[in-house]
């Protein structure tokens, strides 16, 4: 009975950690400090990463151990042992890294890239524990505990596709991936919160309803695919024109820029007819509020960006609001599944 009480808070933490993870990372993005550890999972080989870049030139009589590395001809070498230099440099105790050729040491991306892994490791452990205390549910229901362990095997593949993303120089396919995965474990969290709830709240079961949430959900998910794919046209135009010029980066954009500019207004008239339709059924769905409200500051940040050539954080403002109105959505859909559950068994 222990592990059910606190089951859904340490699902709940959980979640908000795994939001955490979100938030770090599009400061990662917002700050370029994505490659601030070009390794995985260490940091330039360490566990507590450098905070100065003589701690990564080779000096003499310093102790190494074996992975840790240094800059040395604007090249990653890495030490393929513990030994402790003598008085010159010898090429026989290092050897280039290989997964790529970046080789550049800032302490303020570095750090910033270490907290969002911290984040990570912590929102990792939390789900270990979500599924530990979800095997007092395995006689009566099994679902949330085989649900848990998916999460955290989902987590797992969610470090691995962090570590391809460093690994590739922050490919933007891979990008890509990584944030649609990041929203798959918040919606598999939001899940387990849901089912192991027993008092929640049965709302009268609407079909129509259910389809229209389920596509709101689903035309949001499109909106952050595309909103991805702008940011990485943008990322390309800061590294053409500079980060002074901040006018210039939406400047003759893709395609995509223009698809996810106009299936914004489609995604804001479906939720106003959404909400208009809960409210004149007046089938309680209160949530919708929270959706309204996250898309108008959606609206606000993207007309931000685009009109006010991007002011400070509406970048990744942007980007975490997204991810809420994804995880408020598909809370939605969940209210709905389960009075149709409810339905079937009266």
């Amino acid at each position: 009975m222990k592990a059910k009480k606190y089951f859904r808070k340490t699902a709940k933490t959980s979640l908000v950690l795994v939001y955490l993870v979100i938030v770090a990372g599009a400061v990662v993005r917002m700050t370029g400090s994505g490659m601030g550890c070009p390794d995985w999972p260490k940091c330039f080989g360490y566990y507590i990463p450098p905070t100065e870049e003589s701690q990564l030139k080779w000096q003499p009589e310093k102790e190494f151990k074996k992975g840790q590395a240094i800059i040395i001809n604007d090249e990653l070498q890495v030490a393929n042992k513990d030994f402790k230099t003598l008085s010159s440099y010898s090429s026989l105790n290092w050897e280039p890294y290989t997964k790529h050729e970046y080789a550049i040491f800032n302490p303020w991306h570095t750090w910033i890239e270490f907290i969002n892994r911290l984040f990570g490791a912590l929102a990792g452990l939390a789900t270990l524990v979500v599924a530990f205390l979800s095997i007092g549910y395995w006689k009566k229901n099994k679902k949330v505990t085989v649900l848990s362990w998916l999460v955290v095997v989902a987590m797992g593949f969610q470090a691995w596709l962090g570590a391809t993303v460093v690994y590739s120089v922050l490919n933007p396919f891979k990008i890509t991936i990584h944030m649609v995965m990041a929203l798959v474990i918040v919606a598999m969290l939001l899940y387990l919160i849901a089912i192991s709830n027993i008092k929640s709240r049965v709302f009268k079961y609407d079909r129509t309803t259910l389809i229209l949430f389920v596509t709101a959900l689903v035309f949001t998910l499109i909106q952050v695919i595309l909103g991805t794919q702008v940011r990485e046209f943008v990322d390309a135009q800061v590294a053409l024109v500079g980060e002074d010029s901040k006018n210039l980066w939406l400047q003759d954009p893709t395609v995509q820029f223009y698809i996810h500019r106009s299936f914004s207004i489609v995604v804001t008239l479906l939720n106003l007819f959404i909400a208009f339709r809960i409210y004149k059924l007046g089938s309680g769905h209160s949530k919708i509020n929270w959706v309204l409200l996250l898309i108008l500051f959606e609206v606000i940040t993207g007309m931000a960006m685009y009109y006010m050539s991007f002011p400070f954080a509406t970048q990744p403002i942007h980007l975490i609001l997204a991810s809420l109105l994804f995880g408020v959505q598909f809370y939605l859909v969940l209210e709905v599944l389960k009075s149709k559950r409810s339905l079937k068994t009266l």
